[in-house]
């Protein structure tokens, strides 16, 4: 194939956003104000987030805004950050029910894992990088390397900050894609088929234990991204996968290496009640390496939400929302307690 450039509305370089007021919505005090009134007319119907959709959590003004921010993270710079909730005013459980009230507005939350996890927790849970079932909301302390999650949009929501470090970073898989169709069209053709994928013990009772899928897509004029190149070469571990070509390999790691550089990327810290919110088809994301203090109760932990929106419509195979059908069985929320 020839690959052809997609999205180049989109290739900005960390220049283009070095103002973090470019890329934050501040919450005003009309928006507080919807929120926690949101907030009690959820709360009167459930304290369950899986009993509350978006008719339940109603905004008026601030779900206008949204809706920006959505056709921004679909259509524009693919991030945003959202600053932020009032962690002096409401404790863990309200926060992360306005965090997922907030997310019905951006979109239809989609299971995590093979728990079903519609709410997610990403914290130091005292598993290892090794462990071929670990995934990365599960690893602490660790920097995590460049990749997307497998949903529309990812979310996360800053309940407590590490002591030091946690840095989250979003780079431009976008323009990534686009120097190296200029420059390694190669690469980018070897990436455009099917490779297989670890699906690190969460697979369908008796299925196989990994799955085809392409990292880069081409559909209806727009480039869909699913790159995690750990899950790709840890599926080598099952003896009847597809090898990997020195080609792959070369693709996978020169991704990494161009999302590494400082002109493709940039970091930012989340605040308690912050959230971020992600394009995981435009944008590669990370964090850097972080120390928490348990002994003075000191703890990095966010929430996390994987979202289908509703302003994309049109998605190629493999990226539909029940991609995982087994997950989507068993909906239900993390609820990991704070330390």
């Amino acid at each position: 194939m020839q690959p052809q450039p997609l999205d180049t509305h989109v290739n900005w370089r960390a220049a283009d956003v070095a103002d973090p007021e470019a890329w934050t919505v501040r919450l005003t005090q009309q928006d507080h104000d919807e929120l926690d009134a949101a907030l009690r007319h959820a709360r009167r119907k459930s304290r369950n987030l899986m009993e509350i959709g978006r008719d339940d959590f109603p905004l008026e003004g601030l779900a206008r805004k949204i809706g920006g921010i959505e056709r921004e993270l679909i259509a524009g710079r693919g991030f945003v950050r959202i600053s932020a909730l009032d962690t002096t005013r409401y404790d863990d459980e309200e926060l992360t029910m306005l965090y997922w009230g907030i997310g019905t507005h951006l979109g239809h939350p989609w299971p995590q894992n093979k728990h079903g996890h519609v709410m997610g927790d990403v914290t130091d849970q005292g598993r290892r990088i090794d462990d071929p079932t670990t995934r990365g909301n599960e690893l602490g302390r660790i920097a995590l390397s460049w990749h997307t999650d497998g949903s529309d949009l990812v979310g996360l929501m800053c309940l407590r900050p590490a002591l030091s470090g946690g840095l989250s970073c979003v780079a431009n898989v976008v323009a990534i894609y686009n120097e190296l169709v200029a420059t390694r069209p190669d690469l980018v053709a070897a990436l455009y088929d099917d490779l297989p994928w670890d699906f690190r013990g969460e697979e369908a009772p008796g299925t196989q234990p990994w799955y085809m899928r392409p990292v880069f897509t081409a559909h209806a004029g727009r480039l869909f991204c699913r790159y995690v190149p750990h899950y790709i070469m840890t599926s080598q571990r099952h003896e009847g996968a597809p090898r990997l070509s020195p080609l792959v390999v070369e693709a996978l790691d020169t991704v990494m290496e161009m999302a590494n550089r400082p002109e493709f990327h940039v970091a930012m810290e989340l605040a308690p009640g912050e959230m971020q919110f992600i394009n995981n088809y435009h944008v590669l994301h990370g964090r850097t390496a972080y120390e928490d203090d348990i002994d003075n109760g000191v703890k990095r932990h966010l929430k996390r939400l994987w979202l289908s929106t509703r302003t994309l419509t049109d998605r190629p195979r493999g990226f539909e929302a029940r991609v995982h059908a087994h997950w989507e069985q068993n909906r239900s929320v993390s609820a990991i307690a704070a330390l």
